[in-house]
């Protein structure tokens, strides 16, 4: 790990192998690493720039579309490679329950060193060297499974309003609800999947089917106010086309 990455893990009252989850946006060309302070909560440990990602903005879809997926991954121990040829990586888990849902297919999408990328993040080695420390040094303290959340773009309304025409804008506003959720609370979001599209922070101790209905009492947004306040139990947040953050975009757009 490199001195002044450890000094802001300091700064920032952290333990080294304490838990970490990152964060990716292709349009910024951004990958985040956030970081459990002492407190219990995340906070933005270090930001590094992608060297490259193929595709364009977007899901992944099917094995050989050259994308590179959006959505919540879990990476764990076994999916971490440090025999790369793209000098080190780790798998990003795809495909997830929700991406299995519809049918998309793909295998080993990776965030690696290098500056090439066939679906991948490509991080360069000077970059994949600390983040993999990163990975690799949370899993030898407690953590068994890393959240990666990978995004188009940051989730605020300008972007939304630049590409609400875009034929991914209803998938887009269905991650900002996952996004909303960490960022709100600072704790992952508990993610599963139904009806085909994700669910977070569900309190409920079942296991849902990814292509069957959700649960009537779910789909409800609960304000940031509740989703702090019922912490570290989390309240459920899924996606739907009543989001008031979708209303206020139709409201601006309507006004210009």
């Amino acid at each position: 790990m490199r001195t002044p990455t450890l000094r802001q893990m300091e700064i920032l009252n952290m333990d080294r192998a304490a838990p970490v989850l990152i964060r990716t946006y292709k349009e910024e060309h951004t990958l985040e690493v956030w970081k459990q302070d002492r407190a219990g909560k995340f906070a933005l440990l270090k930001s590094y720039p992608i060297c490259k990602y193929s595709g364009k903005l977007g899901p992944k879809i099917a094995q050989g579309d050259y994308q590179a997926p959006e959505g919540f991954y879990d990476i764990t121990p076994d999916q971490m490679n440090p025999q790369s040829s793209e000098y080190l990586s780790f798998n990003i888990g795809f495909p997830n329950a929700f991406d299995q849902s519809l049918g998309r297919t793909g295998s080993f999408l990776m965030v690696h060193g290098g500056c090439r990328s066939v679906g991948c993040y490509a991080m360069t080695d000077y970059g994949i060297e600390e983040i993999y420390g990163l990975v690799y040094e949370a899993f030898q303290g407690v953590q068994a499974k890393i959240q990666l959340q990978a995004f188009p773009f940051r989730m605020t309304t300008a972007n939304f309003v630049r590409h609400e025409q875009d034929p991914n804008a209803s998938f887009w506003q269905m991650l900002k609800t996952g996004s909303d959720a960490f960022l709100e609370t600072g704790y992952p979001p508990t993610v599963a999947v139904c009806d085909q599209r994700y669910v977070f922070n569900l309190l409920m101790n079942t296991n849902l089917d990814p292509s069957g209905p959700c649960p009537p009492d779910i789909n409800v947004i609960p304000n940031v106010a509740t989703a702090i306040a019922t912490q570290p139990g989390q309240p459920s947040m899924v996606y739907q086309a009543t989001d008031p953050f979708v209303q206020k975009i139709r409201q601006i757009l309507r006004d210009h």
